[in-house]
């Protein structure tokens, strides 16, 4: 604000005492040499708002050159034109042929009111024998000498400034994009993490149920039946500890996959350690140098879970008719491969509805149905109506925390398919899917 009115004055002065001079050299009276100064005042005070209206001072500069003043002000307003280019309309004097326009102007009106005033303004130099048109050429390099060096300058300027605040704003837009890109991240990962936790609760869930259901179920009858009939109990036994087994080798499947080192991280950790390699099994686990088996006792390498699929429910209907259920298992339709995440999928799911019957409705009769449809598989899992003398579930041990049909719907959901469970109308329940595996 200082630096303006500083100019302010230094220009409004240059331009009333020239002005004031050429009047008076050109024999006006006194009154005409006091308004061709106050237009001078007048005139250089514009560049007070030589920053917001920068086409002003120009406007004023090129005014009175004719008056042989204002050069001071055409610098000044030039090179301020340049550097802040005005909005709108007046934008367009700031633009380089503008300018050059506006230079040719300046030098066009300084040459002329040079030449016209030769025989006053350059009444010393022509009694010296200076020729006219030497005093004309210094005239027009005088005019190109306050004009066009100012112009450019400010051109330059106002260019680099305007690249300046482009660089920054592309700063910050990179800037806030890079923020943006970080909170997705940060939000696929806290997604990630909870699809992972979800799905491995459903698969926990989706083990422990059923294996530790038929369990409480089988240890229940052993326990009837312990002195009454021994060879009963002894089958029983071995039914617990071959269901024990499976719950084990399926726990070591899921476990395994968590513990499951990566193929390029095995031979570094391996190398640091100086220990033998270890590589994942089948389940999961890692083994070192010859197979130590499941654990089970079988001697034989547990199937991944992804392999379980249709082919393996008439062995999960026959455990549910072992612990007590009248299971009758329909399988209808063209049979043909569908993916491996729908046929285990199908698997969980009559998996399930089977835990429920059992913790739920015991010694009922199960219905379980699976049909190949067009585009898909079709299933549902049906029990009769529960006995009204039946052992409530909580006195048999087997609490229920509601996550069974949630992991069931989210599988189906996840396929594109269609899941529906609820009570029928004569008492029972039933469970119905549907998984899409074509478009």
């Amino acid at each position: 604000m200082w630096l303006d009115i500083g100019l302010a004055v230094v220009a409004a002065g240059e331009c009333a005492s020239s002005a004031a001079v050429f009047a008076f050299r050109q024999g006006l009276g006194t009154a005409a040499v006091a308004a061709v100064a106050v237009f001078g005042l007048v005139a250089g005070a514009t560049l007070l708002v030589r920053r917001r209206w920068p086409l002003i001072p120009v406007a004023a500069a090129l005014a009175t050159i004719p008056l042989a003043a204002g050069y001071t002000l055409l610098m000044i307003g030039l090179y301020t034109l340049g550097a802040y280019r005005p909005e709108g309309a007046a934008g367009r004097f700031a633009e380089r042929r503008a300018m050059s326009a506006l230079c040719g102007l300046a030098i066009a009106e300084t040459v002329i009111v040079s030449t016209l005033t030769l025989g006053t303004q350059q009444q010393n130099a022509l009694r010296q024998g200076v020729p006219e048109y030497v005093l004309i050429i210094l005239s027009v390099l005088v005019a190109v000498a306050i004009s066009v060096p100012p112009a450019i300058l400010g051109l330059y300027i106002g260019a680099k400034r305007r690249l300046w605040v482009a660089l920054h704003e592309r700063a910050q837009g990179l800037e806030t994009e890079l923020s943006l890109l970080a909170d997705q991240a940060h939000e696929r990962a806290r997604r990630a993490r909870m699809e992972e936790r979800t799905r491995i609760a459903r698969e926990m869930h989706d083990v422990v149920a059923h294996r530790v259901s038929l369990l409480v179920v089988h240890a229940s009858a052993l326990e009837r039946v312990v002195h009454k009939d021994p060879d009963r109990a002894a089958q029983s036994a071995r039914l617990m500890g071959d269901i024990g087994r499976q719950a084990l080798d399926e726990l070591r499947q899921i476990l395994g996959v968590l513990r499951a080192v990566e193929p390029d991280e095995a031979p570094t950790s391996a190398s640091q350690t100086g220990a033998e390699p270890r590589t994942a099994g089948p389940t999961g686990a890692t083994r070192a140098g010859a197979p130590t088996g499941n654990g089970g006792g079988f001697g034989r390498e547990p199937r991944e879970p992804d392999e379980l699929g249709l082919a393996d429910l008439p062995k999960l209907v026959d455990e549910s008719r072992a612990a007590g259920l009248g299971v009758r298992y329909t399988l209808g339709g063209l049979r043909r491969p569908l993916p491996a995440q729908a046929e285990r999928t199908a698997y969980r799911v009559v998996q399930e509805a089977l835990t429920n019957v059992l913790k739920h409705a015991p010694g009922t009769n199960v219905e379980v149905v699976i049909a190949y449809v067009a585009g898909g598989v079709a299933l549902a899992v049906s029990n009769t109506c529960p006995a009204a003398d039946l052992t409530p579930a909580a006195d048999r041990g087997l609490p229920s925390g509601g996550n069974g049909l949630v992991g069931m719907r989210e599988r189906v959901h996840a396929l594109g398919g269609t899941f529906a469970a609820g009570p029928t109308a004569e008492g029972g329940y039933r469970v119905e899917a549907r998984l899409l595996t074509a478009s």
